[in-house]
């Protein structure tokens, strides 16, 4: 298996305060940027469209 090309968030600053993802065919994989071998979480493409969508929303105030 191929290592996953990880994006960073370009909203942490000083880039401890973000999440990393990476994208494959059936899942968007997420971990937090400051422990890279704790937590993960992977989400379908579609369930993360909507959580981006969220998080853009609330990022400028909105609520749900």
């Amino acid at each position: 298996m191929q290592p996953l090309t990880r994006l960073k968030s370009t909203h942490s600053p000083d880039g401890s305060n973000c999440l990393e993802t990476a994208c494959t065919p059936a899942t968007i994989p997420g971990r937090d940027g400051k422990d890279p071998n704790g937590p993960r979480l992977a989400l379908r493409p579609a369930t993360w469209t909507r959580f981006a969508a969220y998080a853009h929303r609330r990022s400028r105030g909105s609520r749900p």
